[in-house]
């Protein structure tokens, strides 16, 4: 059966369709046309957008806050405290955004005071069956985590990554945007921009030339990538060297200086 929830003694709840096995705190907030599905759990400080649907047996609790139309499905655990022993119990929050598909029992938890207290997924990502997106995590846009990937705490991954099934990416690596990291890899150092890793560890496997396509950057934009490729990866330069060389060698764009800014500001050393 399913009920609808309505105004109540003055207070605003929610108008969308409640199961009538799912516990929702009093605290909690549901905007219009949110779902809920049977035997699901939305805990006391949670707040959940328009139209996003909650599948059977979710639980979310503590301070999440889910955007729009987003899809959660059945055994999903958001929100929960970090895995972290110096966690003691902190208020901390989860943020995700609009449009994501969060799939089986995939499990995504808050930040702690050392990551500044938040972990955040962006916009429009698909994050796959068993996924774990650690605390103080933070996820741009447009990402795909392949069944089964795992991030460790204070991970960052830019928009368009593609994370392929079963990879363990090491806590505060980051994973530049348009990447692809194979399947089974072993993440253990940053991943630049625009490029294909994939081992065990993971290591430099050429240029993400699908993705750049996908993501319609044009061919002369593609050209310049693969100038900065070869500076950094075949002219045997150090990388502060390989980024004088960049800077004074390839024209100008968004994606270029994006490139030469990840680079500078790696903080465990890049896959090489």
């Amino acid at each position: 059966m399913i009920v609808l929830a309505a105004e109540k003694k003055g207070k605003v709840l929610h108008m969308g369709k409640i199961h009538e096995t799912a516990i929702i705190a009093p605290g909690a907030k549901l905007a219009k046309n949110v779902e809920v599905g049977p035997y699901a759990i939305i805990g006391e400080n949670v707040e959940i957008g328009e139209g996003t649907v909650i599948g059977p047996n979710v639980v979310i609790k503590g301070w999440t806050t889910i955007g729009k139309n987003n899809q959660i499905f059945h055994g999903a655990s958001i929100g929960f405290e970090p895995q972290d022993l110096k966690f003691e119990g902190e208020k901390s929050y989860l943020f995700i955004g609009d449009n994501n598909t969060i799939r089986e029992n995939v499990t995504i938890h808050r930040g702690t005071a050392e990551g500044g207290g938040e972990t955040r997924v962006g916009n429009d990502n698909l994050i796959m069956a068993y996924c774990h997106v650690a605390h103080d995590c933070q996820l741009g846009n447009h990402i795909v985590m392949s069944n089964a990937s795992n991030l460790a705490g204070h991970v960052i991954i830019e928009d368009s990554a593609v994370i392929s099934g079963m990879v363990g990416v090491h806590q505060f690596v980051r994973i530049g945007k348009m990447t692809m990291v194979g399947g089974h890899s072993k993440v253990v150092k940053d991943v630049p921009p625009y490029i294909l890793v994939d081992g065990h560890p993971a290591s430099v496997n050429g240029i993400n030339v699908v993705g750049l396509r996908r993501n319609g950057l044009a061919p002369e934009l593609r050209r310049e990538i693969k100038k900065a490729y070869k500076i950094l990866y075949r002219s045997k330069l150090s990388i502060e060297e390989a980024i004088e060389k960049m800077d004074q060698e390839l024209d100008t764009s968004e994606e270029i200086e994006h490139f030469l800014r990840f680079l500078r500001n790696a903080s465990r050393g890049i896959c090489r």
